[in-house]
């Protein structure tokens, strides 16, 4: 039998949860979480329910009503207002109080009318037990009053009862009293209340913004040098600072900025021939000079990098570090820890491979290997370390090729501590394998944006990321290129294409980025006809940029400070959830809306994705669902442009020129506004 079989209110289906609670719910700090639950119980009693939520190292729980929705489904919610982790839950109880007066209202049997109110009186009383002060005088008083003139009445024979019929009205509306009972409200029986999830509830992991909304910018240091053939510096990078600001980036991510191992280098295009002077990959992790914890000397000092740090908060933006647990055949680990590499039969390390592909290069470390708590702690420690010089962005290499339960561990253990840091997961692979990354505690994820730009495609990926099982957990992070994904799509094209993209990624994801210089100057040359290498690239060799400037008229670098500037003055491109796609009778035409979460701000974006020729169509929108609707007119204010059109709910005609302007950000407000 159970503890306690006086349970009877019933709590199910609680929302959001993630894997019957074994995973965190994400959110920002001061982001809403909506909460649903279905509640009921046996027979035809009233139930009530409360949304109960708290820091998870405080003992005490917040609580606020829920509210029916209709067909036994309940809602609350509520907005955490720190970082950290949370718990959550709904507790329900039979309302015996709210039933009694349900059922009150219903009787018109006087003598039944009698006996209710006694029994009103009874609960009054309890409730008074429960209650303090003057709430518990009121309920006495009340209590009292009610059984009083009660008992007065039904002291009066059966036959005398027609002539106390209203004195029976007023004990009815007595009961029935909505103050009293919002008083006694205050204070329910819930000693057999449900507990949905127990006492430690359901998780909840709160970050800060930037976390749910960021623009990222990734340079190759060693290439940020103003002079030709000079190697980049960190002093270099810092000079680059007011350019990265200025085209509206807040995230400026590097690749890894190590000692670069000697040992089996490769050359320029990933040729197994280096020649004098070749820089290597800088993936190929650690030398002579130090491994994960250093820096190239090259580069500067762990000084300069602080520095430079400082330099960018100043500046509003953060310097992301990317993580690469592999290692050059040089990196001081190989030597001092050989268990944590795996051996092949002739005793030689195992480098990485991803058939046909092989990286000579690079030893990935093994999972499996008997010392793994001192090597977790070690890999743990790398973080620890860089978060001391200031950095509060992490960008994880190929996390999914390292152990799941060794990503729990270590992003739990550092968000303990750091509650602050960011994890983007820069994984490439199977649906499920990224999902579970998320689930771990990655603060953000890679997608495939890369490889979707047919319409179909993207409406049908980005419906999912906003409204599929995901929303809850996995925050996208679009990027139409890399230094490692050139797509064919931007291969030797117009410059159409890479402004198309841009607005794509930079209105359809809250938090998008882009591999620069080579993405704002339109670099599409591929190493070869078909390959999504670049040719002569940056991951092998320096590049020299010339000069760092938005204005270079070979460059859409100050299209994409508009498009920044609007995502920065429009809460509602800074969330993924409220997203919808409109009909275009036109397929080359992308229609899509987002709004804030009052639904008051709207912004529409129209994308022609025919980078040749001129599309033009009708866009079918709902103008009710961006606040605008029953007004007749409206305005739509083409952000990119500044140009105003009038629109009404239903069809609205659009023709874009790739050659002029590719697409349309619009803002909808209402034309009195």
């Amino acid at each position: 039998m159970p503890e306690d079989g006086q349970i009877r209110a019933v709590i199910d289906a609680v929302l959001p949860q993630v894997d019957a609670g074994r995973f965190a719910v994400k959110r920002v700090v001061g982001e809403m979480l909506a909460v649903t639950a279905h509640v009921f119980t046996d027979g035809h009693d009233q139930v009530r329910a409360r949304l109960c939520w708290r820091r998870e190292d405080d003992s005490a729980w917040q609580e606020l009503e829920m509210l029916p929705q209709g067909n036994d489904v309940w809602g609350a919610s509520f907005a955490p207002e720190a970082q950290g982790r949370w718990r959550y839950t709904v507790v329900a109880w039979v309302d015996h109080f709210q039933s009694w007066r349900a059922e009150l209202k219903r009787r018109i049997d006087p003598a039944d009318l009698l006996l209710a109110a006694r029994a009103g009186a009874d609960l009054a009383d309890a409730a008074a037990a429960r209650a303090k002060g003057e709430d518990r005088k009121r309920l006495t008083a009340w209590a009292k009053n009610l059984r009083t003139r009660a008992e007065a009445v039904g002291k009066t024979t059966i036959d005398a009862l027609d002539q106390v019929t209203s004195e029976i009205a007023s004990i009815k509306t007595l009961a029935l009293s909505d103050d009293l009972a919002t008083v006694a409200d205050l204070y329910p029986d819930r000693r057999h209340a449900t507990r949905f999830a127990g006492e430690q509830g359901l998780p909840l992991v709160v970050d800060r913004l930037r976390a749910a909304f960021s623009a990222w910018y990734e340079l190759f240091p060693r290439s940020a040098a103003l002079e030709e053939g000079r190697h980049g510096t960190f002093q270099d990078v810092q000079a680059r600072l007011p350019y990265v600001a200025e085209m509206g980036f807040d995230v400026l991510y590097f690749p890894p900025i190590h000692p670069i191992g000697r040992q089996r280098r490769k050359g320029r295009n990933n040729t197994l021939t280096p020649e004098p002077g070749d820089v290597g990959s800088p993936w190929a992790i650690g030398a002579e000079e130090g491994g994960h914890k250093d820096v190239l000397p090259a580069l500067g000092t762990l000084e300069d990098f602080r520095t430079l740090v400082q330099a960018a908060n100043a500046q509003g933006i953060e310097i992301a570090m990317d993580i690469a647990f592999q290692c050059a055949p040089d990196h001081p680990y190989v030597q001092q820890h050989p268990t944590w590499f795996r051996k092949r039969p002739d005793g030689s390390v195992q480098y990485a491979e991803n058939p046909p592909k092989k990286y000579q290069d690079i030893y990935p470390f093994d999972f499996e290997t008997e010392d793994w708590r001192a090597m977790w702690a070690e890999l743990k420690s790398v973080f620890d370390h860089w978060i001391g010089y200031g950095v509060r962005i992490f960008r994880v290499d190929n996390p999914h090729t390292k152990a799941f339960a060794f990503w729990e561990w270590c992003i739990a253990a550092v968000k303990r501590e750091h509650p602050d840091v960011l994890f983007l997961a820069e994984a490439f692979t199977r649906p499920k394998v990224m999902h579970r990354l998320a689930k771990l505690g990655y603060s953000q994820s890679y997608t495939y944006f890369t490889w979707r730009n047919t319409r179909h495609e993207l409406m049908e990926y980005f419906n999912e990321l906003a409204h599929g099982p995901g929303a809850d957990y996995y925050r996208p992070n679009a990027w139409p290129n890399t230094p490692d994904i050139l797509n064919e799509h931007l291969h030797d094209a117009p410059r159409a294409v890479f402004m198309t993209r841009l607005v794509l990624a930079a209105t359809l994801a809250a938090s998008y980025g882009i591999y620069g210089p080579a993405y704002e100057r339109m670099e599409g040359r591929p190493r070869e006809p078909g390959s999504e290498e670049y040719l002569d690239s940056e991951k092998y060799q320096l590049r020299h940029w010339g000069e760092w400037r938005v204005d270079r008229e070979d460059s859409i670098a100050a299209f994409i400070a508009t498009v920044n500037r609007i995502r920065n003055t429009h809460a509602a491109l800074q969330s993924n959830r409220e997203l919808r796609f409109f009909d275009t009778t036109n397929p080359y035409l992308v229609a899509y809306a987002k709004r804030d979460a009052d639904g008051r701000n709207a912004v529409l974006t129209v994308v022609n994705i025919d980078a040749t020729f001129t599309q033009s169509g009708f866009v079918h929108v709902d103008a009710g669902w961006m606040d605008v609707g029953g007004v007749g007119s409206y305005v739509a204010h083409d952000l990119l442009t500044d140009q105003r059109f009038s629109w009404t709910d239903g069809a609205n005609y659009v023709s874009l020129v790739p050659s002029l302007m590719p697409a349309h950000v619009l803002k909808i407000q209402r034309s009195d506004a």
